[in-house]
């Protein structure tokens, strides 16, 4: 398997687990959680997809959806609807960042074969690992977490960035996107329960 299949693989497994924590949270009945985990997962990749002017791989390949139901299976049989509120969310924000991480490289590398610019990838990597969670969360009425939680969005960015200039310094190969990968992983955590987030205009102080 290349980088690009186990990154990909990742993401939909992770997305589709953290789609269907939200439909618990959101007390949705079973298609409902069903609906929002297949959204979260491929929402993101369909967008990249007819951007980049090709048939979404959702819609081709049998693949995509076996991943996405592994995930689905996975939240089921360890019972993740019935742990603690707290604990299902400390899940559920790993199961994002996975995602999150694995589908802006993969919109990143979709982005350079097609020969975009650094503006054209950061954009498709930005779009791929963010809109099935926008998708989803507008799905349940919420605020799309990446326009509120700390360094969501700016991650896809750093790392869309890192991977074009790596491509253009001729050194991006498995060793340089798995350091990308995790380093970005980490600081997402981190930022995460660090509380780092960007300034906010016109905040209260």
């Amino acid at each position: 398997m290349t980088l690009f299949t186990i990154a990909d693989t990742l993401g939909l497994i992770s997305f589709s687990i953290s789609g269907y924590l939200m439909g618990v949270r959101k007390g949705l009945d079973l298609l409902g959680i069903l609906i929002a985990a297949f959204l979260t997962a491929l929402g993101g990749g369909i967008i990249r997809d007819v951007i980049v002017g090709r048939t979404p791989v959702a819609f081709t390949e049998s693949s995509v959806l076996i991943f996405v139901t592994i995930g689905i299976t996975l939240a089921f049989l360890f019972k993740l609807h019935t742990k603690q509120k707290l604990e299902r969310y400390a899940i559920f924000i790993l199961m994002d960042s996975i995602g999150l991480v694995a589908f802006a490289i993969t919109g990143a590398l979709v982005g350079m074969d097609a020969g975009f610019n650094i503006f054209g990838v950061m954009l498709l990597a930005f779009i791929t690992a963010v809109g099935g969670g926008m998708l989803r969360d507008i799905m349940v009425n919420e605020v799309p977490m990446v326009l509120t939680s700390e360094f969501y969005g700016t991650i896809a960015l750093l790392i869309a960035a890192s991977v074009y200039l790596c491509g253009q310094a001729g050194c991006l190969g498995s060793f340089t996107l798995l350091l990308i990968a995790a380093s970005s992983l980490a600081l997402r955590l981190v930022a995460y329960y660090k509380k780092w987030h960007l300034p906010k205009l016109g905040e209260k102080r």
